[in-house]
């Protein structure tokens, strides 16, 4: 038998490294601009969410992921899990690059009758396969779509040896395949994001595609290369509305990165728009390539990426580049004779706040709320409704007087954040351009839900008809909030909530 003074050195030692593990974690999300309410990888670079699918009371998040740099290059798939989508776990990379190329986004999804043959209720993933070798040989069927499969609920994962499930057309950009269930079928559908517009697949089996249909060629947006699509169904007053979401880039209303939305009808064949008009999920900059999650039923919840390509490799962080948007949950809404999707911040982050003041019937001007709550020291929420909604400012700033600024324009109908004197703005040019986002809804009332992180703003108005996102980089966290109107604002309800750090 091993002494008793042995096991005590080998528990002391256990305890000791322990401890320093989770020193060493709790570390790395405490550098400066490291986000506290947002999932970001611990090290590394990250771009586009992916696979993103609900299973056996876990949220998977996989993403495009650099493991050895903070710029893009050799994607992988990372992943992380989380049971309430707002603490997260971060897991070993689930996807590495192959003979077929570097692994671009995709989805995920659960095949519960085994459709492929892989097993009931066995997790698939459905991904690009992008050739760097075949690209920088000048060949225009560079990517391709491939299948894995994972029996362990998506620790590990079997490449399908039939790679690659669907063959390049020809053309060049042909990527990131969103893959639902179509019940009527009882096909997989598949929108492939191809050159400037969508093509929908099926499949009943997950390894035979057959073309349905092209859609957009000459609707939406067109700035930019097609990105990340994704297509659901979502219920209004009885009535079931289509929602095809595609990710452009460049082409935003803000510039560059944006995810641009349609809704309409889709019979498993073919989507056919409500209208024509453009309209985007996001006004802001840093809402980019999201899509929801699989999986959920009737809920959808989405996440985007906290960034734009315009920016995004030349960022002023350290170890890490990149983090996502907090989770929202999607809705109908009608405007007029329009449907829009509306965003809202998941009722689930509510777990996160500390210390809360309310205070009603509030008339805004140059109140500094952050004296009566003490002094920002972290993320917090900020929520206010007014029976008429008037031009306002709110600020967060800090004692050097760096600030954003984000408020309401009564002459132009338009939301804003103005991030020109935010801290760090010139490692890219344009960076402080004023952002702003129509107002829908025509209520003389109005709600708006900030979520503030250390280095980000995420803007939530009118039940979330209008959102903007935008990301910055002070030199010192930002401590006050200040509200201030000229025109009579008044505040019927506020509440302002401190949060912890969903790392701590």
């Amino acid at each position: 038998m091993i002494p008793k003074i042995k096991w005590l050195l080998l528990i002391l030692c256990f305890a000791f490294f322990q401890t320093a593990n989770s020193q060493t974690k709790d570390a790395a999300y405490m550098e400066k601009h490291r986000p506290q309410i947002h999932f970001s990888p611990k090290k590394g670079w990250m771009n586009d969410p992916n696979g993103m699918v609900f299973f056996n009371d876990k949220y998977h998040l996989f993403y495009q992921y650099n493991p050895d740099s903070t710029v893009w290059g050799p994607m992988h798939w990372g992943h992380a899990v989380s049971t309430d989508l707002v603490h997260w776990e971060e897991l070993t990379i689930a996807l590495y690059p192959d003979a077929l190329g570097t692994i671009f986004s995709g989805s995920a999804v659960i095949d519960k009758n085994n459709t492929a043959g892989f097993g009931a209720n066995t997790m698939v993933a459905i991904y690009t396969s992008h050739s760097h070798a075949m690209e920088k040989d000048g060949f225009e069927k560079v990517e391709t779509q491939s299948i894995a499969y994972s029996l362990d609920e998506g620790i590990t994962w079997i490449k399908y040896k039939g790679n690659p499930v669907l063959p390049n057309s020809g053309i060049r950009d042909f990527r990131d395949p969103k893959v639902s269930w179509y019940e009527p079928t009882k096909k997989w559908i598949m929108a492939l994001a191809t050159m400037d517009h969508i093509t929908f697949y099926s499949s009943p089996d997950l390894k035979n595609w057959t073309e349905e249909s092209k859609f957009g060629k000459n609707i939406g947006a067109h700035g930019g290369v097609w990105e990340c699509p994704d297509i659901f169904p979502l219920q209004h007053e009885g009535k079931q509305v289509w929602v095809l979401m595609v990710n452009i880039n460049p082409g935003g209303p803000n510039g560059g990165s944006a995810t641009q939305y349609f809704t309409g009808g889709f019979d498993g064949h073919t989507f056919t728009p409500d209208d024509t008009e453009i309209k985007w999920i996001d006004y802001g900059p840093d809402d980019y390539a999201g899509i929801t999650w699989s999986n959920t039923g009737n809920r959808k919840v989405f996440i985007g990426w906290m960034s734009n390509w315009a920016y995004a490799n030349i960022v002023p962080t350290v170890n890490w580049r990149s983090a996502n948007t907090v989770v929202r949950e999607l809705a109908i809404e009608k405007a007029g004779d329009k449907y829009l999707v509306s965003s809202a911040p998941i009722k689930e982050i509510d777990v996160l706040k500390a210390t809360s003041y309310d205070a009603k019937n509030v008339k805004a001007k140059n109140i500094n709320i952050t004296t009566k709550t003490g002094k920002l020291n972290g993320p917090a929420i900020l929520k206010l409704t007014a029976d008429e909604l008037k031009e306002f400012n709110i600020t967060i700033s800090n004692n050097t007087g760096e600030k954003v600024a984000f408020g309401y324009d009564k002459t132009a109908n338009q939301y804003f954040i103005d991030r020109s004197q935010s801290g760090n703005v010139n490692f890219v040019k344009d960076f402080g351009n004023k952002i702003v986002a129509p107002r829908f809804s025509a209520n003389k009332n109005t709600d708006i839900t900030l979520v503030i992180d250390v280095a980000s703003v995420e803007v939530f108005a009118d039940k979330g008809l209008s959102v903007l996102t935008a990301i910055f980089f002070p030199t010192s966290d930002y401590t006050d909030i200040t509200i201030s109107s000229k025109d009579g604002f008044v505040i019927k309800t506020l509440n302002l909530s401190h949060l912890t750090s969903a790392w701590k």
